[in-house]
This record gives C-alpha cells, structure tokens and sequence, in this order.
C-alpha cells in the first residue's frame, strides 16, 4: 500500500470523524448552558424548530413536522415530547379531524424559555473565542455538504 492509501486511512483523515468528533464537543460545550435550562440537548433542538413555528405560523405543528425536521424517529420523538409535557413546556392535543395527528403547543413557560436562551447561547459564542465570520462559513459549507450527501439518496 502506498503512502497516500494508509493516510486516507487513518482516522483523523475521516471526514466522518471530524463532524462526529466536533459535533460531541459542541454538544459538551452547551450541556451546562442546558443544565441551567433543565433541558437535553434534543429537547433543544425540539424547543427551537417549536419557536421558529411559533413566529413563522399560527397553525399549531404536528409531532410527525418536528420528528421530519429533526431527523428523529418516533421512538425518540415519543419520549422527549413526553418530558418536555411534563416540564410544562410543550402541550400535545390530538387533531379532531384526524386522531392520527398530534399536533403541539408551546405553554406559557415554553415561550418564556426563549428568553433565557439567548443570553446563555450569546455567552456561550463569547466564551468560544471563535470568530462569527468563520462560524458563518462553517455553516454554509456544512450546509452544502448536507445538501450533496442528501442528494445522494
């Protein structure tokens, strides 16, 4: 084998490795901004695609958007959901034209979290010492990786 073959080879010439690896330490770097919020990092997730509906629509979302939004199955939609309920963050009402459908809700105290996020994720950006412009550009480049790898299936 050639030089260049056991390089690519080598773990930390995975590409794989490199998003799996950056995306675990900014998970780590958000879990105690989260611990403050009493949220986990999915939970996250769900609470923010929950506001961007809330400001975009006033028709309520149903469980099956944010599962497809979030790349989440219903097995680990179901549970999360479930706690953020029992938070008192998130309502879930089932649809009287379809019981099939679920729809969500954002609770008094869901919409109130928005505005303890935005100082702690500021704080967080601050404390990283990375510059926005290039957070910006890592971005769009993972944007359009995520496009070309989705455009292969």
């Amino acid at each position: 084998m050639n030089e260049l073959s056991t390089d690519a080879l080598k773990l930390d010439s995975q590409l794989c490795f490199k998003l799996y690896s950056a995306s675990r330490a900014v998970i780590r770097a958000y879990k105690p901004m989260l611990d403050q919020l009493g949220l986990t990092y999915p939970q996250y997730l769900a609470m923010l695609v929950l506001w961007e509906w809330q400001e975009a629509a006033p028709e309520q979302p149903t469980v099956k958007a944010l599962g497809e939004r979030l790349a989440l199955d219903s097995g680990t939609l179901t549970p999360l959901l479930k706690r953020l309920e029992q938070l008192q963050l998130v309502q879930r009402q089932r649809s009287a034209r379809d019981e099939r459908e679920v729809h969500l809700s954002l609770t008094p105290q869901g919409l109130a979290l928005r505005e303890q996020v935005g100082p702690l994720k500021d704080r967080l950006l601050c404390d990283s010492g990375v510059d926005l412009d290039r957070l910006n550009e890592l971005r769009t480049g993972l944007d359009h990786l995520l496009g070309q790898i989705k455009a292969l299936s």
